[in-house]
């Protein structure tokens, strides 16, 4: 996922691990580093980016009083070696708290949790159906991507989100499951109230459950007899 960010911390080693984490495990732009908070402040007057990873223990200006000068929708990552300031950082747009040293596997969790968060503030839109039905146009970010009906395992309802799930990605769609479920016809089968399944890629269906790859999803009483006559048709 694309990504910009900045680096605020006056530890050089500390900026150093950072910033090969990112460009190791990331798409992430890193779009400086600041050595204090006054040089941050200076730069986020002038340029945007999507969120900040910010030291708390800094001369001049801690971490939190440097939070509380910027703006209330800036997204924030505080890392430092003092896990007592938890809970008031939870007061900003706080993202995650990294603990320092920062481990490379407490790193991942933490991309991650970033990604998602930004994932779910800007949902993929679903576009129109092709007239050829084998296809759809889904948005995410500023690009259309196209998606094959075939390759959709399943549709897992989020409160107003749908997630599309294919063997390899999953994207969430601004919409809820019922009408999505307008659009589709079959293989596509609605299973639960929170799942839509496309039935080509079935392996198995045990007791009240069914196996679409590795993922087990339930079948609810409501929508049991509607699904099993369509299993039934092919049955031998």
């Amino acid at each position: 996922m694309s990504l910009s960010c900045i680096i605020i911390d006056d530890e050089p080693d500390a900026v150093d691990l950072l910033e090969l984490l990112i460009k190791q495990s990331t798409e992430w732009q890193l779009k400086v580093k600041c050595y204090d908070a006054l040089e941050a402040l200076a730069f986020l007057k002038k340029n945007r980016v999507d969120f900040i990873f910010l030291d708390i223990n800094m001369p001049q200006l801690t971490g939190m009083e440097l939070a509380a000068l910027l703006p209330s929708q800036t997204k924030i990552v505080f890392t430092t070696a003092y896990s007592e300031y938890a809970a008031e950082s939870y007061s900003f747009q706080t993202i995650d708290y990294l603990l320092k040293p920062i481990t490379l596997k407490r790193f991942l969790s933490s991309v991650q949790k970033i990604e998602s968060y930004f994932l779910k503030r800007e949902p993929a839109t679903l576009a129109n159906a092709e007239s050829d039905g084998d296809y759809f146009f889904v948005k995410s970010g500023k690009a259309f991507r196209k998606i094959s009906l075939k390759d959709i395992l399943y549709f897992e309802g989020e409160k107003d989100y749908i997630r599309l799930v294919t063997a390899q990605e999953q994207l969430l769609i601004y919409r809820r499951l019922k009408d999505i479920e307008q659009q589709l016809l079959q293989p596509f089968v609605r299973v639960h109230n929170s799942y839509i399944i496309n039935t080509e890629q079935l392996v198995k269906i045990e007791d009240n459950h069914i196996f679409i790859g590795e993922k087990r999803l339930p079948v609810s009483e409501k929508f049991r007899n509607s699904f099993m006559e369509i299993i039934e048709k092919r049955k031998f």
